[in-house]
């Protein structure tokens, strides 16, 4: 099929921060390109929308800069798209003059130990994607009998999972927590719920903004075992990696001491150098997390001989993500990233965000990588002939011939129009749809109204 050649074309795969960042920047580079964003789901935001919590609706409000990026000229989302199922990296290589690959690192690291395939084990990206929505994960059930649940992670998101199943359901109330997860959420019994490190806290990766969150909750005390704490940061360290560190140690210390903790409903239980060696359970179900005490020599933690057994009945690993699989982009086995150099794969495809340097930072770090990666495409453009390509009109042609249902931008907007509505009927500020199906019926033309545009 021959399709009419346009002016630089450049196809974004991925329309969460990292790829939304960098379709803004290139729009701003090249006055004239025309930049498709796709995204395998019908939603754009990527990990704002899957991946922050649902108690931090101020984090969300930078889809409004990812908003005014999906409406500059020439830039055009195109959700419902999957690589590798409707159209071939190669396809898309041969379509526009470059390629950026934003896919992100949606897997969940596994923990490597026996008992990790127990019912009530999770990955802490497959359970957090179940309360905030993620089609890929609505289906997703949860066992949490209680009385204890194990957070192996000492980062944000393991502090997130557990801020998230100590509140109360008027805590979350305000927040965009799914209905489905909400009501298994706030029936669980829950009394413990330890976040296990296999280092010393001096090693943990969760900021101070998040930690201190846990001292401020209702019906939740978080508790932390003195002798764990050092007296004070080791010296050497960068200064403002320093901060944090004692930052996070003083946090630690208030909580320590605190005679209310043990009385309270529930308890947030910090529980450093113990390394998970084996998951327990019985009749195929968990019952119990076994680790072994480990102590700092250097940057390892080492074994001391000592191990203990946490009772709990559910386990979400929190340690790390990886990148899945696309055919004409090699993986990095060791780091689960896109293989690339500086982010370049190959001629005139590149990778951004946590595909190009592994699941970390913060989403305004995103930003920073996109410019970055936007330097390098930007000068591949001006060094070979940009616009002999035919661009998008070979994607909607290639689509079209497949019977894609390709949702647009004013598409989404629909989709959020509706669940703003059922959000508003809650006092939410939405209620995600987490079905992709659901989300193609809603946008089906009504019958009464296509009868009525026929004349019947």
């Amino acid at each position: 099929m021959t399709v009419p050649a346009t002016t630089v074309s450049v196809c974004v795969v991925g329309s969460g921060p990292a790829g939304l960042y960098m379709a803004d920047a290139l729009a701003r580079r090249h006055a004239g390109a025309a930049i498709d964003v796709l995204d395998r789901l019908p939603t754009p935001y990527g990990l704002v929308r899957a991946g922050v919590a649902p108690d931090h609706p101020g984090t969300k409000a930078v889809t409004r800069q990812f908003d005014r990026a999906l409406t500059r000229p020439g830039v055009r989302f195109r959700g419902n798209v999957t690589v590798d199922r409707d159209i071939t990296l190669a396809e898309l290589r041969a379509a526009y003059d470059a390629v950026v690959l934003a896919v992100g690192a949606p897997e969940d690291r596994r923990l490597g130990i026996p008992g990790e395939d127990l019912t009530g084990v999770h990955g802490s990206g497959a359970f957090v994607g179940w309360y905030n929505g993620h089609p890929d994960h609505a289906a997703l059930t949860p066992r949490l009998p209680g009385p204890g649940v194990a957070i192996i992670g000492t980062g944000n998101v393991a502090l997130d999972v557990a801020r998230v199943l100590a509140k109360t359901p008027e805590d979350m109330a305000h927040g965009d927590l799914c209905a489905h997860a909400a009501r298994v959420i706030h029936a669980a019994p829950l009394a413990d719920i330890w976040v296990v490190g296999r280092r010393g806290p001096l090693e943990a990766a969760f900021t101070p903004a998040e930690l201190s969150a846990l001292g401020h909750l209702e019906r939740a005390r978080p508790v932390v075992e003195t002798a764990t704490l050092p007296e004070s940061p080791p010296t050497g360290l960068d200064p403002a990696a320093a901060k944090i560190v004692e930052k996070n140690l003083e946090i630690l210390r208030a909580f320590a001491p605190r005679p209310d903790a043990e009385a309270s409903p529930v308890r947030i239980r910090f529980l450093f150098n113990a390394a998970p060696q084996s998951i327990e359970g019985e009749t195929g179900v968990v019952t119990g997390l076994r680790l072994a005490r480990t102590r700092m020599d250097g940057a390892r933690a080492v074994p001391t001989g000592e191990t203990l057994t946490l009772p709990v009945g559910t386990v979400i690993s929190a340690i790390g993500y990886r990148c899945r699989p696309l055919e004409g982009a090699p993986l990095n086995q060791d780091r689960g990233i896109i293989a690339n150099t500086d982010g370049v794969v190959a001629e005139g495809l590149f990778v951004v965000g946590w595909a190009r340097r592994g699941p970390t930072g913060v989403i305004p770090a995103n930003r920073a990588d996109a410019m970055a990666i936007a330097e390098r495409v930007s000068a591949w453009l001006a060094n070979h002939a940009g616009g002999a390509k035919p661009g998008p009109a070979a994607l909607d042609a290639l689509l079209a011939a497949r019977g894609v249902r390709v949702v647009s931008l004013t598409d989404w907007e629909r989709i959020n129009r509706t669940e703003i509505a059922r959000g508003a009927a809650t006092g939410q500020p939405r209620q995600k749809i987490p079905s992709v199906g659901e989300m193609l019926t809603l946008l089906e033309p009504d019958p009464a109204d296509v009868g009525t545009a026929a004349g019947l």
